[in-house]
């Protein structure tokens, strides 16, 4: 197993008995500019017409982007807290249609603040949902 994929796995498992693991999100995949998660269309996301339920999407949306801001700060001396999220939500999925994939990129990381661009597709590469994250980094009590 390479570093990357030992990195993936241990996020992943440091989110057993969160939200994450209810709304079954996996990241995939990690580089200096991405995190990369995916989540199902099933009966946990889904709203009550069977297609993806938006507040699904932005639960997926920040978690992709709180990831990604814990990976650029010390652990050890701060933490990263959700400050703002908006999402336009511009194509349904149905439910049994698969995943759907969220992509955070930075758009500015700060000593404070991070800002995150988080794209959310469907198993054809079409845009379903775009949201920007805005996390405040915090430094831990003592």
């Amino acid at each position: 197993m390479n570093e990357i994929d030992e990195k993936l796995k241990e996020i992943n498992k440091q989110c057993k008995n969160t939200l994450f693991e209810t709304l079954n999100i996996e990241f995939t995949d990690i580089d200096d500019e991405k995190l990369v998660a995916t989540m199902p269309v099933d009966k946990n996301t889904v709203q009550r017409f069977r297609i993806l339920h938006g507040g699904a999407s932005v639960a997926l949306a920040e978690s992709v982007a709180s990831v990604a801001g814990w990976l650029r700060i010390d652990p050890k001396k701060q933490s990263v807290v959700g400050l703002e999220i908006n999402a336009n939500h511009l194509r349904s999925v149905k439910e049994g249609d698969g995943s759907v994939t969220a992509t955070a990129t930075p758009l500015k990381i700060g000593r404070k603040i991070h800002v995150w661009d988080i794209k959310i597709k469907n198993n054809k590469d079409k845009l379903v949902c775009i949201s920007r994250c805005t996390l405040a980094v915090i430094d831990k009590i003592k």
